[in-house]
């Protein structure tokens, strides 16, 4: 990659300094902790549960760098009782969790409900509801009943939309009266870049310059319109509940003042929040990417445009970091996808200067305020929506050799809350209107192509003892800034 530190705008809002109170919050503002279903919870076949693709993409040798699997993972599916103790102690007023459809309907058609899949996420939210703790549950978050893919082809076949609805439905119908906060999607992005084009994430395929993860993209946009309609329709006048799906975006900002740097950070945000949001508060994909992508971007009907609207209660904002954005038709890396966006994205450069202090994954550094620029954006241009913000957090290296004090003690993870943390309370005085931040994550566990490598959890989970479970110095932060002062429990900084 080429360095540009000559065009680099010094931005004069660095890392926030200013510490932040619960006080700086709405009484009503809600701080949760969030996991996923393959991440955390194991038990891959047990409980009547089909295999997904995610079971069968880590069981093919090469797929993971450690070459591990979520086949047990940090083993929640039997430890749950223990984990929601955990996030009442440190005193989160909600956990986001994600659903396995596999454990719903183990063919993922939707033909046959599973009990005992309906059994444990009952015991879930029953267990999480007794601590005061709300649940905010997550419909998809990249698991799919391996027989859809290998059947219908999964999300590149529009069948798609259907057996998701089914599934869906059959969610809301059993755990509606308690949940009241649904999320669709997580970051369909990722499923269709990094599972549909580059091939890294299940179901593996490296369609790079096909119509295959525009496919995909479009039909989890249909499928998230298609739920909410059911939401809707039969569910939210009785159940009270919201609906919404979960972006991802990683804050651009123009790496100079000139036109051409300011249109490529635009074209960036359109390739990453536009892509998903523009469809369903504009009925269509944003005309960048129409431009640039041609005939690959798929079209919506004018009865599909009709079904997106108002099918989003919500946005939820998953946001960890920034780069800086300069006009290249270099650097794509071969990727279609970003080719088409003639941008570079910068955040070290030949001086040794970084954009912020580096995590242990290559692609995050700490940049709190690119978050807050990214939440007022959001509100900027969609008409100031209700934001959730549903994932936030950073990673430490797996240590194999470190003493059990020494990775407790995780003084970047808490300068990265306070720092972002703050940007959130500084958007909301701006306007922004922010419901709810969502720590990533509890536990540490398994962290997808990296396996176990990666830790983001406030919680250390010891792999080789049984997988324990210790608090960080973050989860006690978290304690006192949730609590206040007076359970410091002899824990410091």
């Amino acid at each position: 990659m080429t360095k540009k530190p000559s065009i680099i705008n010094k931005n004069d809002s660095s890392l926030i300094q200013k510490d932040v109170s619960r006080s700086d919050f709405p009484s009503d503002f809600v701080f949760g902790v969030a996991t996923s279903a393959y991440q955390v919870e194991g038990a891959w076949d047990e409980g009547n549960k089909g295999p997904s693709i995610w079971d069968a993409f880590t069981h093919t040798e090469g797929n993971i760098v450690d070459g591990s699997n979520g086949d047990v993972a940090v083993d929640q599916y039997h430890r749950y009782k223990e984990d929601v103790e955990l996030i009442s102690t440190l005193g989160f007023d909600a956990y986001r969790f994600s659903i396995s459809w596999s454990r719903i309907f183990p063919d993922g058609l939707g033909t046959k409900v599973n009990d005992e899949g309906i059994n444990y996420y009952n015991n879930l939210i029953n267990a999480l509801l007794e601590k005061g703790i709300q649940p905010y549950a997550t419909l998809y978050h990249w698991d799919l009943p391996l027989h859809l893919q290998e059947s219908v082809e999964g999300w590149v076949n529009k069948d798609i939309v259907k057996y998701f609805t089914l599934y869906a439905d059959a969610c809301f119908a059993n755990f509606g009266d308690r949940v009241k906060h649904w999320i669709t999607f997580n970051e369909p992005l990722q499923t269709a870049i990094n599972g549909h084009m580059i091939g890294i994430f299940a179901p593996g395929r490296y369609k790079n310059s096909s119509t295959e993860p525009y496919l995909a993209s479009h039909h989890q946009i249909l499928a998230h319109a298609s739920a909410a309609s059911v939401y809707k329709e039969k569910y939210q006048e009785k159940q009270g509940g919201q609906i919404g799906m979960v972006i991802d975006c990683e804050w651009a900002e123009p790496a100079s003042e000139s036109i051409e740097d300011k249109n490529a950070a635009a074209r960036r945000l359109d390739f990453q929040l536009g892509w998903y949001l523009d469809p369903i508060y504009f009925g269509d994909y944003p005309r960048e990417m129409r431009e640039r992508v041609g005939e690959r971007l798929p079209k919506f009907s004018q009865e599909e445009r009709e079904m997106l609207k108002n099918s989003m209660d919500f946005i939820g904002l998953n946001h960890y970091t920034t780069r800086y954005i300069a006009h290249s038709t270099e650097g794509s890396e071969g990727l279609e996808y970003y080719a088409a966006q003639e941008m570079e994205r910068i955040a070290e450069w030949e001086e040794g200067e970084k954009i912020g202090e580096k995590a242990a994954s290559s692609w995050l550094y700490v940049v709190p305020w690119g978050f807050k620029k990214c939440l007022k954006y959001v509100a900027e241009k969609y008409s100031n929506p209700i934001i959730y913000v549903t994932e936030n957090g950073m990673d430490d290296e797996d240590d194999e050799l470190a003493e059990l004090h020494e990775v407790l003690d995780d003084r970047l993870r808490v300068t990265f809350f306070k720092g972002y943390v703050a940007a959130v309370a500084e958007a909301m005085k701006e306007g922004v209107n922010v419901k709810g931040y969502f720590a990533w994550s509890l536990l540490d566990n398994f962290e997808w192509q990296q396996g176990y490598t990666k830790r983001f959890g406030l919680v250390y989970v010891d792999y080789k003892r049984g997988l324990s479970r210790h608090p960080k110095s973050s989860a006690y932060w978290w304690m006192r800034f949730l609590k206040g002062n007076q359970e410091k429990q002899g824990k410091t900084e």
